[in-house]
């Protein structure tokens, strides 16, 4: 047995089962490129789930994380440190935000909006006690934890979990006649993602979000937007409202907020929702460390001084149109903003695994979702040679 598989099968022996990876053993990365511990070289089309928007190991993260954990990294929010306030400047001053919360997870963002939209329906909006809910959208993905399970729709992440947590409403993404039914006196948000990734990048009809945040306005109800794989330049905008030209009451951002480097997360709001917490009704041991905010500055400088965005939104152009001029009859549909594309394969192309298997082989990393379609979503550093290179690829392998 190589080093590879003898690692595949003690993972097999020893670890839970909740995951079902591409048998790749992967051990650096640099740029829009990682390594396999038998040195085989592969263009990156996943982004860790667009956490590392910045590209694998940036020099420039890599170094602020280094100083700074030869400084100092933990303090517990039981005290302060000196990088605290220079993140919630900055990230102020980026989007716009008049409050902030630092979390570590995307899901832990995700609940923090939750609580704190509930207790601001009850003390602001007048909601009785115990009443409050939440709009989602079917097909949602906000992360794995048990109240958000509850409002999920997929089976695999909701099933025999129960009981689940009460205070949400379902309807369909893209249905603004459909949420604007569903809203009632009790309303106290919608939770809704801006692309919903995991779905298969599913993208709303054109004005969806104009006629959604005009509901949320008139209704007094808060339009938190999860923007935690969409944010921070995927779609080719720094927020992925920005193609509506809306913007949410809660933002919640994670994932590339770090680069890729570390856990951060954040929510992000422009009303009064945050002001309802009070000392000790919230908060996080890790959340808002010195390391955390060190690094999570560092990616946000390079994110946005090194063209990032700018390069997301004319490749992922690009990309596209190189992906819609593959003619394939097992293609049923190509779909993207920015550089968040999927392919989806008809119903009788057998699975989209085999064919993430198979760009494997020819050096090209990416992830199937909902059976049929595979999504790519390389570093947004790519360049048109590499963009080019991956089409080659696609194309020999799905014709």
């Amino acid at each position: 047995m190589n080093i590879s598989s003898n690692l595949i099968a003690t993972e097999q022996r020893l670890g839970a089962n909740n995951y079902k990876p591409l048998d790749v053993v992967l051990t650096r990365g640099e740029g829009v490129h990682v390594w396999d511990t038998d040195g085989k070289r592969y263009l990156d089309c996943l982004s860790a789930y667009s956490a590392v928007n910045q590209g694998h190991c940036h020099p420039k993260i890599l170094a602020a994380m280094v100083e700074q954990a030869g400084r100092l990294t933990l303090t517990s929010r039981a005290f302060r440190n000196d990088q605290l306030a220079y993140l919630y400047e900055e990230l102020a001053a980026l989007t716009g935000s008049h409050k902030i919360l630092p979390m570590n997870s995307g899901a832990e963002a995700v609940e923090t909006a939750i609580k704190a939209v509930r207790k601001w329906g009850y003390e602001v909006k007048g909601v009785p006690e115990g009443k409050a809910e939440i709009i989602v959208c079917a097909n949602n993905f906000h992360g794995r934890t048990l109240s958000i399970i509850s409002f999920s729709t997929d089976p695999d992440a909701r099933t025999g979990f129960g009981p689940y947590t009460p205070g949400f409403r379902i309807v369909p993404f893209g249905d603004a006649e459909a949420f604007a039914a569903a809203i009632n006196a009790n309303t106290v948000a919608a939770l809704i993602e801006p692309i919903q990734g995991e779905a298969g990048v599913i993208i709303p009809p054109a004005g969806y979000f104009t006629r959604v945040r005009e509901l949320c306005t008139a209704n007094n109800v808060t339009l938190i937007l999860d923007e935690i794989q969409t944010g921070l330049g995927r779609t080719g905008k720094l927020l992925a409202e920005e193609h509506e030209g809306i913007e949410a009451d809660v933002t919640l951002i994670g994932k590339a907020l770090s680069g890729g480097f570390y856990p951060v997360s954040a929510v992000l709001s422009n009303s009064e929702v945050l002001g309802v917490l009070k000392p000790g009704q919230h908060g996080s041991t890790f959340g808002g460390n010195p390391l955390a905010c060190a690094v999570a500055r560092a990616a946000l400088k390079v994110l946005t001084e090194e063209g990032m965005i700018e390069n997301a939104e004319t490749m992922g152009d690009y990309f596209l149109e190189g992906l819609r001029s593959i003619r394939s009859n097992i293609v049923k549909d190509v779909r993207g903003r920015g550089l968040m594309l999927a392919v989806e394969l008809e119903p009788e192309a057998g699975g989209a695994r085999q064919y993430c298997y198979a760009l494997k082989d020819r050096g090209l990393l990416a992830k199937d979702t909902h059976d049929h379609t595979i999504r790519f979503a390389p570093p947004l550093i790519i360049t048109k040679e590499q963009v080019d290179w991956a089409i080659s690829q696609i194309e020999k392998t799905i014709t």
